[in-house]
């Protein structure tokens, strides 16, 4: 995408009036350059980075009577790098497909990105929520690692249809709705399928590796 310069916009003036025989007339021009482009940009990651942030807190709030074996702010910790990972996956994805297929980062993607960030962590912590009452009900005997496998096994189904329902829809928008929706239903497909993976597989299991660390350090 590059500027339009005062002799292009006169030579596009001059065709249209050539085309139908009529007079057009400038009244206002608006140029988007690239300090907007950076500005977007940089609001763009500031919304990203305050979310996470945000749920960072909020879980380690929610979590403030898990302190053992693993402490409430390591479950922050754990949802952040899950976080991460749906955010670069897509983001991945639409570089790829922009340097092939002209997909373009838009405010409507950055949104898609929240709306993906926001779904994810809710399955996080539904999962998250599930080992916070397993724990309080274990054996003595129940290792950790125990505790978080059933835990993803309880709530495994649930994810699934959860996720696959919403799916569903999405790949229904994505082919019936037109071009004005497209790469925003595009990118929470791809958002959400991921996302669904990194709540059951990411989060829990780095969990149970904090556990694991925890045990060498003592």
């Amino acid at each position: 995408m590059k500027t339009v310069s005062a002799t292009e916009k006169a030579s596009v003036l001059a065709a249209l009036s050539t085309t139908d025989g009529s007079k057009w007339t400038l009244n206002a021009f608006d140029s988007i350059g690239p300090v907007l482009g950076a500005e977007a940009l940089r609001k763009a990651i500031w919304s990203i980075v305050l979310v996470i942030l945000a749920i960072v807190i909020y879980i380690t709030i929610a979590f403030r009577k898990v302190s053992a074996p693993v402490a409430s702010w390591k479950y922050g910790l754990t949802a952040i790098v899950a976080l991460v990972h749906d955010v670069v996956i897509p983001t991945g994805v639409f570089s790829v497909l922009g340097h092939f297929a002209g997909y373009e980062v838009d405010t409507l993607f950055v949104t898609a990105l929240l709306v993906v960030l926001g779904f994810s962590v809710h399955d996080t912590i539904v999962v998250f929520d599930r080992v916070r009452e397993n724990l309080r009900n274990k054996p003595d005997a129940e290792a950790f690692e125990e505790t978080v496998g059933k835990s993803v096994g309880q709530t495994f189904t649930r994810s699934i249809n959860t996720s696959l329902t919403t799916l569903i829809a999405l790949v229904v928008l994505y082919i019936f709705g037109g071009s004005a929706t497209e790469h925003f239903t595009l990118a929470l497909i791809i958002g959400i399928a991921v996302g669904t993976y990194s709540s059951i597989f990411i989060g829990s299991t780095l969990l149970v590796t904090l556990e694991k660390w925890q045990k060498k350090k003592k």
